[in-house]
């Protein structure tokens, strides 16, 4: 396969879900490109007009000279470039609703809950990424001290409040008490990671866990490096609050079972999404008892690849 090229703005959900589905197309001749865009393209991206000739700079402009056979972009910086490569030949895959015309693009990949439908459109339920087996298990090589955690090993993946999410901070500390009490009882373990939205004063509640239940508290790279890769391979179970697509589309790619905190709070499409995700019975709403269920890992990465192939008439994998 001629090589595919996956565009982003550097922002981390983007980068995540445009190189995840390139290298899902293919795995030993992906490349990335982090645009630079002008302001110009920042204003006006993804739609064209006269007087934006070079949004993106010298090594853009020079790589529509070559450009690669397949273009992957999310969001809508990546939208206005995989729409100038597609005008060089490129066939292109743009990942997020661009909010114009999907027909200035070969296929759209858009989550279910954006209400996005055409010809060219294929639906997913939450985002792509690239958890899967094989990530799963060289993240599990990577942090093989995981492994001696005492089981059940429960890991709370935490994000924070938004306009979307209202969560209240007393009920993030009754959640910790809850399953710190848990793991006690079980002689379990009890890890948790932060992300980037999780506010200060709930990373400052992480260490309110008492010391001796086993596990990671990671705020933030005062903890040292991230073990988020490694937790959500070794965890027996996950929980997470309700605020991150990602966030919970990553978590549902594992084999362990996934818990939903405070899922009734969500809105608007948040809501349609954890709605969606309860409904395929992937995850279950948090309760006491945190019983072990029947899954199957949700691999949407895998299976939009497929369709892409399929429609692009791509060789199959």
């Amino acid at each position: 396969m001629n090589r595919v090229l996956a565009l982003h703005d550097g922002r981390a959900g983007n980068a995540r879900q445009a190189t995840a589905l390139a290298r899902a197309l293919a795995p030993d001749d992906a490349r990335e490109f982090v645009l630079q865009p002008n302001l110009a393209a920042r204003r006006f991206a993804p739609r064209t007009w006269p007087l934006l000739s070079d949004p993106f700079g010298h090594s853009f402009r020079a790589g529509c000279e070559h450009p690669p056979h397949i273009a992957i972009g999310c969001g809508r910086q990546a939208a206005l470039a995989t729409r100038l490569l597609r005008a060089r030949g490129s066939q292109s895959v743009q990942i997020l609703d661009p909010r114009i015309d999907t027909r200035h693009w070969d296929l759209v990949v858009a989550p279910e809950h954006d209400s996005l439908r055409g010809d060219n459109v294929i639906t997913t339920l939450g985002s792509l990424h690239p958890v899967d087996d094989r990530w799963l298990a060289q993240a599990r090589k990577e942090a093989p001290q995981l492994a001696a955690l005492p089981s059940p090993h429960t890991l709370l993946l935490v994000g924070g409040p938004t306009r979307h999410a209202a969560l209240d901070d007393a009920a993030f500390a009754a959640l910790l008490a809850q399953l710190s009490a848990h793991a006690l009882r079980e002689n379990g373990s009890f890890s948790m990671v932060a992300s980037r939205r999780t506010p200060e004063r709930w990373r400052a509640m992480l260490t309110t866990v008492p010391a001796d239940i086993p596990g990671i508290r990671w705020r933030d790279e005062r903890d040292g490096p991230n073990p988020y890769a490694g937790l959500l391979a070794h965890a027996d179970r996950i929980v997470c609050t309700p605020d991150s697509v990602n966030m919970l589309s990553e978590a549902a790619a594992t084999p362990a079972p996934v818990f939903v905190w405070s899922a009734g709070v969500a809105r608007g499409r948040l809501r349609i999404f954890l709605d969606a995700l309860r409904a395929s019975r992937r995850v279950r709403g948090l309760d006491d008892a945190l019983l072990p269920f029947a899954i199957e890992p949700l691999r949407e990465t895998a299976r939009v690849a497929a369709e892409v192939r399929r429609r692009l008439g791509l060789p199959l994998a």
